[in-house]
């Protein structure tokens, strides 16, 4: 299978270096050398410099790739919005969309995916710092902004740099099976699923990002009240706005609703209150502001695919 990834100026190596990793692996595990074969894709002849000053030679460009590829990735870094404008690169995009099995983006790399029109009512991830800009500019996109990775038919999207890695993974499970991803994994020292869920961000993170000062004043203190009743009525009042534009604005500043947001600060309590204490569930669940037991559990398996129990077996410390 012929992988291509799209590089640029300032490129974030780990994008590119990551996947091609996994990829370079998952043939030598297969027993199989030739399993995955790369093409590092440029804008123009000539080498490439990443984002940390390291130089690169591409095998193609846009104008001279000549083989039939697979699978294309499309990588990002913060230079991502030197390109959007390339009028050459969003046609060329279009055009790969159409013929290739497979295609994804790392980190940013959703962005160029979205200003090529590829995304419209697609669900997507990337970055959590980009998802709320990425929501906003591109309306008709499902951003999920706390996935690692995400896919939707044959569009795959990831979070930021190492998610590649994840998504990547996930890929040659699919191509050559769970055993050869598995060694994959050990071989690496990666996780075939990160242990929690699909989690990449914190509502601590999230409270960082609100462009209001009302909004990120209200995250600022849910995360100080999670025992209160926290109704949206209540942070309405809270932020000193009617509710319809204070639900409008929350929305609209984090890409979540302020119901999600409490229950992602809640969660993030508990699995800390797991991975630092010994409390049993029923103190945890209240500290955290969760009604009981019950509802604590319900939300991690949820949002993380495993129950609380579980999550405390593997992340806290043997001596806790």
């Amino acid at each position: 299978m012929r992988i291509a990834l799209l590089v640029f100026p300032g490129v974030q190596l780990l994008d590119v270096a990551g996947p091609m990793d996994v990829f370079h692996e998952a043939s030598r595990q297969s027993g199989k050398p030739g399993a995955y074969q790369f093409d590092l894709v440029a804008l123009e002849e000539g080498p490439v410099r990443a984002d940390n000053g390291m130089l690169f030679q591409p095998t193609a460009t846009i104008d001279t790739l000549d083989r039939v590829v697979d699978t294309l990735l499309v990588t990002g870094s913060h230079a991502v919005q030197d390109v959007t404008g390339n009028a050459r690169l969003m046609q060329w995009l279009q055009r790969q969309a159409a013929a290739v099995r497979r295609i994804g983006s790392v980190c940013s790399g959703a962005w160029l995916l979205a200003h090529a029109g590829l995304l419209h009512g697609r669900r997507v991830t990337t970055h959590w710092n980009l998802s709320a800009s990425l929501a906003r500019r591109f309306e008709q996109v499902q951003v999920e902004h706390d996935q690692i990775y995400l896919r939707d038919g044959n569009l795959y999207t990831s979070a930021g740099v190492t998610a590649g890695m994840d998504l990547a993974l996930a890929l040659v499970e699919e191509d050559l099976g769970r055993d050869v991803a598995l060694a994959v994994a050990r071989e690496l020292v990666m996780f075939i699923k990160r242990p929690g869920g699909q989690s990449q961000f914190s509502a601590h993170l999230a409270a960082q990002t609100a462009q209001r000062d009302p909004i990120r004043q209200v995250q600022e203190w849910v995360l100080k009240n999670l025992d209160e009743d926290l109704t949206v009525d209540q942070l309405a009042a809270q932020a000193g706005m009617s509710v319809r534009n204070f639900s409008r604005a929350f929305k609209s500043d984090t890409g979540e609703t302020p119901a999600d947001f409490v229950e992602a600060a809640r969660l993030d309590t508990a699995r800390r209150l797991l991975e630092e204490t010994a409390n049993p569930l029923k103190r945890i669940a209240a500290r955290s502001g969760f009604h009981d037991q019950n509802s604590l559990r319900r939300a991690f398996v949820r949002r993380l695919g495993v129950t609380p129990g579980d999550y405390r077996l593997r992340f806290r410390p043997q001596d806790a």
